[in-house]
Order: C-alpha cells, then structure tokens, then sequence
C-alpha cells in the first residue's frame, strides 16, 4: 500500500486518497464486522485510479480512436495529390538535376571573413 512518501521526498501524489480509504474503513468498520467495507468501494476505486491510471488511458485511447476515424472520413483541404506533388519535379529529378553539393553548403571561414582580410590558407599557400 501507499508508504506516504513521494519521490521528492514529500507526500506520494496517491497518498491524499489512500487516507480516504483508510478513513472510510474506520467510520464504516468494526473490530466485530466488516461489512461497511461495500460503503468504501466508490473511494477505493479513486484510489486505484489514482494508482494506475486505467479510466484515464481508456478515455485517453477512445478519444484518439475517435480521431482517427473522424480523420478519415474528412479529407484534408487543400491537400496536393500526388500527381501535383511530382509535377514540383521534386520526386522524378536525379541527383545531378537537382544539383546540391555538399561542399558547398558548408559554410568556410572566408566566407565570413571581412572583406580584404587574408586567411590562413592563403598565408600558407594553400590557395
């Protein structure tokens, strides 16, 4: 059951309903019965959700279920097809058509540099 203590060190994040159980048994049970326990069965179960969370992810997997489907029974506005998309020529192009050079789009220190200033290359001779 709930210690009470939480990761941070304060109290657990269930901690609040594992009193109300505790609290409800005292009120609704005796040494000689136990038979208000059924009175408890309401704050036992906020308790347990509160533990794993199982209402939650259940309207949590519904709701992405319903939009889902509602997804697709809309279609997109606007959407390109896919003829529009290759008639871009993004699709069909070879590599040497669309030309991107990876040396070029690195950017070099003489890029940047200020203009008439002398790099290190060329100091050294290698330009």
């Amino acid at each position: 059951m709930a210690s009470g203590f939480g990761l941070s060190g304060g109290p657990s994040r269930c901690f609040p309903f594992w009193q109300e159980v505790l609290a409800c048994y005292v009120v609704n049970t005796d040494a000689d019965s136990d038979s208000g326990k059924h009175k408890c069965r309401p704050v036992l179960d906020d308790y347990y959700e509160c533990l794993h969370h199982k209402k939650e992810a259940a309207k949590v997997s519904a709701l992405q279920a319903a939009y889902r489907r509602r997804e697709a029974q809309t279609p997109r506005d606007q959407a390109p097809s896919a003829g529009e998309i290759r008639s871009l020529g993004l699709l069909d192009r070879k590599a040497e058509e669309v030309d991107i050079n990876a040396a070029s789009t690195i950017p070099r220190y003489s890029d940047n540099a200020p203009k008439g200033a002398s790099t290190i290359a060329e100091k050294v001779g290698l330009k």
